[in-house]
């Protein structure tokens, strides 16, 4: 593993422990080289994936950019970290064992909405304005709308 902070490949693991729920190793790590320490994750990937945009792009993945826009939709609310990673776990599991190799952006944010929706109101409706790209207070409040009328 190469030291983020000098670059070199000269680097020990000094612990390692199960973290996540198990789903997960969070190993210590120490570089001979300059001495600084970091910290890596190691987690099981079933197969890769091709996540297909709405304007037509084909990226991979990026399990931290689907768990930044969860966190950023969570900002100031009372839900712990742990809990963001259960959630980003558990929908990439469920995204690995649908079988397919391109997978939607917006089945994605569906996905996502439907956890958040039962985890915290307020930052499903925060995820919801990016998601369902709205452009006017008017969207907003037939969205809320909607909530109060399943």
């Amino acid at each position: 593993m190469r030291c983020p902070f000098c670059g070199s490949e000269d680097t020990q693991v000094k612990d390692s422990r199960p973290a996540d729920d198990g789903t997960a190793i969070r190993r210590r790590r120490f570089c001979n080289a300059c001495g600084d320490r970091f910290t890596t994750f190691e987690r099981v990937q079933l197969r890769e994936f091709t996540v297909l945009k709405s304007d037509g792009r084909r990226v991979p993945f990026d399990r931290d950019k689907l768990a930044r826009s969860i966190r950023v939709a969570l900002r100031k609310r009372p839900v712990e970290d742990a809990q963001v990673e259960r959630i980003v776990s558990g929908l990439q599991r469920r995204l690995e064992s649908e079988g397919d190799s391109e997978i939607p952006s917006r089945t994605i944010g569906r996905m996502v909405m439907e956890r958040l929706k039962d985890l915290d109101q307020v930052a499903y409706v925060r995820f919801a304005s990016v998601y369902e790209n709205f452009s006017e207070a008017k969207d907003f409040r037939e969205f809320l709308g909607s909530l109060d009328n399943p």
